[in-house]
């Protein structure tokens, strides 16, 4: 499986969005400062995570929530998954 997740950091309020196919282990890196992206806003939680069967599809999903940049649309999205 491959999952799409949205991250929330508890510093600045801004939100990381990604895809992995092992979300504990991701999120744990994330929060260790072990990814570039985020490594000065943690600690980060977990919003919401969407499942897939391919990364393909994933990375699509993905591709499309970074497009919609925290507007209205987005929140919409990630109210809905929770």
């Amino acid at each position: 499986m491959y999952y799409v997740y949205i991250l929330k950091s508890l510093i600045d309020g801004k939100y990381y969005i990604g895809q992995t196919n092992n979300l504990s282990d991701r999120i744990l890196r994330h929060n260790q400062g072990r990814v570039i992206a985020t490594k000065y806003r943690k600690p980060l939680e977990l919003v919401c995570f969407e499942e897939f069967k391919t990364r393909s599809e994933s990375v699509k999903r993905e591709s499309y929530l970074k497009s919609l940049k925290c507007g209205n649309e987005f929140f919409k999205i990630i109210n809905k998954i929770q």
